[in-house]
C-alpha cells in the first residue's frame, strides 16, 4: 500500500515568513503581506496541509494604516501563539524608506476575527518579534538589535529578551541579549521563537539574510536569559548547500508546533526559482517534520531537506473547500484571496451598484505611484497559469485606462488596459522595466465588452484579447515575465495579478466593470 504523502509548499505564492500555533485539534498559521491590504493571513487546519483561510488578522484601517508605506515594506514577520483562551499575533511595521520600525501585537477570543486595535510597545528596537508564555505564567517578547557592544560586521544583530506585562501591554524589568547566532559572519539573525521543551528553553532564529544563504539555526539553555549553547548541527535546515538550481531554495525563517498526538513539524518559508533563478512566486511556506535527538532538533531525518513530496503527518486528513478558480462577483464582499495595495482610500470599488460585477472607479492615483490605487488583486501561485476576464469600459480621454495588470512594483510590472488615443479606443500591453514604460503592442477595440487572458507558460507571459471567450486574439506572445522576479525587481513580496483603473491624475467620474476573474493552474 502506497504511503499516503503531501505535496511542498502548503501554502503556494507569496506567504512568507509563516508562523504556527496549536490549539487542541486546530492548527492556525500567518504570514506576511508588506504593504498589501487587509494585513496578515490567518489560515486554520486540522492536519497541517490542507490550510483554509479565515479571515485576516488586520483588516480595518484602524489597525493598519498603509498610506505612503513603500513597497515591500509595511508589516514584516508576524509571529502567532494563544495562551488562555486568547490568541495573540505580533509583529512589525516597517514605516518608511529610511526603515523605521514599530512593533505591536494584537488580540483576539476567535482567530477568524475580530482581533483588536494594535497595542504599541515603545523601546523595542528591530523586527521580527514574537512572544513566549513559560510555564509561570510570565510573559517575554524575543526580537533582534544591533548588539550592545556593536556590530562587528554589517548587518550583525542578536536576538534579546523582555518581559511583557499584560495588563499594561508595556515592557517591563530588564532586557536581555541572548545570542548572536551559529554562523559568524553570516549576518541578519532575527526571526526568533522561543519554547520550553522538558528542561530546556530552545531558541530558533533565521540567519543569512533571506535569499540563497538563509538558514534556519538553534541554541538552547537551561535558564530562560541563558546562556544559550549553539547546537553542533547548526544550522538545522538549510538549502545553500543544494545550489541555486535546487527546485526549493532560500529555506529559512522557521516556526516549530507539536501535533496533539506528539508529533513535532517545523513550517517554514521557501522559494522555487524557475527560468533561472527567478522567483515570481515570492517567499512561500513550506512544512517539514523532524524529531529530537539527543535533546536537539532533527529535520527530515537521513536527508536534512525540505521536500516537494513528503510522508503525510500522523493526522486525519480534513480536506477544505477549494479557492474557486472563477469569481463572478455574486456575494455582498470580496473574497479572502483580493487584497488593495495600502489601505483602501475613497469609495472608489463596489459590489452592489451592478449586480454580479465588481465596479472600480478610476482613481487619479496610478501603479508607478506609491499611493493607494484603484486595484484590486491576488497572488500568482503557479509557474504555469491562466488569467481570464471580462470587462465593459468606456474610456473618456487618453488619461483613462483599465485592464488586468501582473505586478510586483511600481517600477516593474505588465499593464493590459484598454485606453484611448485620439478618438479610438485602443487595448495595449505596456512592460514597465526599471521605472521606464514601453507599449510592447496596442490593438483597436469596438466591442462593448472586451474579454482579455494571460497565459504564462514558465518565464513566458502571452496576451489576448477578443469579443468573446471563444475567439482569442494574440496581443504580444512571450513576453519576458522575469521582471516580476525579486531578482530583477528587488524588494520582498511575490507577483500579484488583478484588476485597475486610473484617470493618471485626471479628474474622472468613469468606472471599469468587471464581470468576473479567473485564475487557473494550467
Amino acid at each position: 500500500m502506497k504511503t499516503a504523502t503531501y505535496k511542498n509548499p502548503i501554502l503556494p505564492g507569496f506567504y512568507p515568513d509563516p508562523s504556527i500555533c496549536r490549539v487542541g485539534e486546530d492548527y492556525y498559521l500567518v504570514a506576511s503581506t508588506f504593504e498589501y491590504f487587509p494585513g496578515v493571513p490567518i489560515f486554520h487546519s486540522k492536519d497541517l496541509v490542507n490550510w483554509q483561510q479565515i479571515g485576516h488578522v488586520l483588516d480595518r484601517p484602524s489597525q493598519l494604516n498603509l498610506d505612503e508605506t513603500p513597497g515591500s515594506k509595511g508589516i514584516y514577520a508576524p509571529t502567532i501563539r494563544y495562551h488562555n483562551g486568547v490568541y495573540y499575533m505580533i509583529t512589525t511595521f516597517v514605516v518608511s524608506k529610511t526603515g523605521a520600525r514599530k512593533n505591536f501585537f494584537v488580540t483576539a477570543t476567535d482567530p477568524a476575527g475580530p482581533w483588536s486595535d494594535p497595542f504599541w510597545l515603545d523601546n523595542a528596537p528591530g523586527i521580527d518579534p514574537s512572544l513566549f508564555f513559560d510555564d509561570d505564567g510570565r510573559v517575554y517578547y524575543t526580537g533582534n538589535r544591533a548588539p550592545a557592544s556593536g556590530q562587528q560586521y554589517q548587518k550583525h544583530m542578536e536576538i534579546w529578551l523582555q518581559e511583557l506585562d499584560l495588563k499594561t501591554k508595556a515592557l517591563v524589568g530588564p532586557s536581555y541579549s541572548l545570542w548572536d547566532g551559529a554562523l559568524k559572519n553570516a549576518h541578519a539573525q532575527e526571526a526568533p521563537h522561543l519554547y520550553k521543551v522538558g528542561e530546556y528553553y530552545y531558541l530558533i532564529i533565521a540567519e543569512g539574510g533571506t535569499g540563497f544563504t538563509h538558514a534556519v539555526t538553534i541554541a538552547r539553555s537551561k535558564n530562560l536569559t541563558g546562556p544559550y549553547e549553539g547546537c553542533k548541527r547548526n544550522p538545522i535546515l538549510s538549502h545553500r548547500h543544494l545550489g541555486r538550481n535546487h527546485e526549493i531554495t532560500c529555506i529559512g525563517h522557521a516556526d516549530i508546533v507539536e501535533t496533539h498526538k506528539g508529533d513535532w513539524w517545523m513550517v517554514c518559508l521557501g522559494t522555487r526559482p524557475y527560468g533561472g533563478d527567478y522567483k515570481n512566486l515570492g517567499r512561500e511556506s513550506f512544512l517539514v517534520p523532524f524529531e529530537w535527538e539527543d535533546g536537539w532538533p532533527l529535520v527530515n531525518p537521513g536527508k536534512g531537506i525540505v521536500e516537494m513530496e513528503m510522508p503525510f503527518p500522523n493526522l486525519e486528513e480534513k480536506k477544505v473547500p477549494p479557492l474557486l478558480e472563477k469569481d463572478h462577483f455574486d456575494d455582498a464582499s470580496l473574497g479572502q484571496q483580493w487584497n488593495f495595495i495600502r489601505t483602501p482610500r475613497g469609495d472608489f470599488w463596489s459590489l452592489t451598484e451592478r449586480e454580479s460585477h465588481l465596479r472600480l472607479k478610476l482613481k487619479q492615483e496610478s501603479l508607478t505611484e506609491e499611493l493607494n490605487p484603484s486595484f484590486i488583486g491576488r497572488r500568482q501561485q503557479h509557474q504555469n497559469f491562466a488569467v481570464t476576464s471580462a470587462m465593459e469600459f468606456a474610456p473618456l480621454s487618453e488619461s483613462e485606462s483599465a485592464g488586468i495588470v501582473l505586478l510586483q512594483s511600481t517600477d516593474y510590472h505588465f499593464r493590459f488596459v484598454k485606453t484611448r488615443i485620439n478618438e479610438t479606443e485602443v487595448i495595449q500591453l505596456i512592460e514597465r522595466k526599471a521605472g521606464e514604460d514601453r507599449v510592447l503592442a496596442g490593438q483597436i477595440v469596438q466591442s462593448k465588452t472586451l474579454y482579455v487572458k494571460v497565459e504564462a507558460v514558465g518565464q513566458d507571459y502571452s496576451f489576448y484579447y477578443g469579443d468573446s471567450e471563444e475567439e482569442w486574439k494574440e496581443l504580444f506572445k512571450d513576453a519576458d515575465g522575469r521582471i516580476l522576479s525579486t531578482d530583477v525587481a528587488g524588494g520582498f513580496v511575490g507577483a500579484y495579478i488583478g484588476m485597475y483603473a486610473t484617470s493618471n491624475g485626471a479628474d474622472s467620474t468613469n468606472h471599469a466593470d468587471f464581470d468576473w476573474f479567473e485564475y487557473k493552474e494550467i
